[in-house]
């Protein structure tokens, strides 16, 4: 099987979306990260999920785990609020990763190897210059699985 049998059209955002939109999107579609195009439509990066939350949990939380268990559960649960008019750009880190991206002639064991190297769980799939959708973790294990 090759990626353009397990590619799937995918959510993208740009670095202007609002980070808070991007959340509603992970969690409304149950998504382990977003497809990050530039200017041109292309892709630029992967945002994982868990940047999302970098930027939303506040940083004394992040730096000492016992001090978010002293925040009481009405605000514990609030804690989103923070990411404000934030947009994606502020999600990004400092050292981007590689970008996982393939075309669609990848076996099932390029994808695997391309997001065990870059540890994303997803693999942007491209036609030439134009992206076709995105193989997840989950689909590639449930393929390779079938027994």
């Amino acid at each position: 099987m090759r990626a353009r049998d397990l590619a799937v059209e995918f959510p993208t955002v740009t670095l202007d979306t609002p980070a808070l939109e991007a959340a509603r999107l992970l969690a409304e579609r149950d998504l382990p990260g977003l497809i990050l195009l530039d200017d041109k439509g292309r892709p630029l990066s992967i945002l994982p999920g868990t940047q999302v939350l970098r930027l939303a949990v506040p940083r004394y939380c992040q730096d000492d785990p016992a001090l978010a268990r002293v925040v009481d559960e009405a605000h514990a649960d609030l804690f989103l609020r923070q990411l404000g008019g934030r947009t994606v750009r502020e999600c990004l880190p400092e050292q981007p990763r590689q970008l996982p991206v393939t075309d669609l002639d990848a076996t099932v064991l390029e994808l695997a190897a391309l997001m065990a190297r870059t540890r994303s769980p997803l693999v942007a799939v491209m036609d030439n210059r134009r992206l076709i959708g995105a193989v997840t973790l989950q689909s590639l294990l449930d393929h390779v699985l079938e027994l």
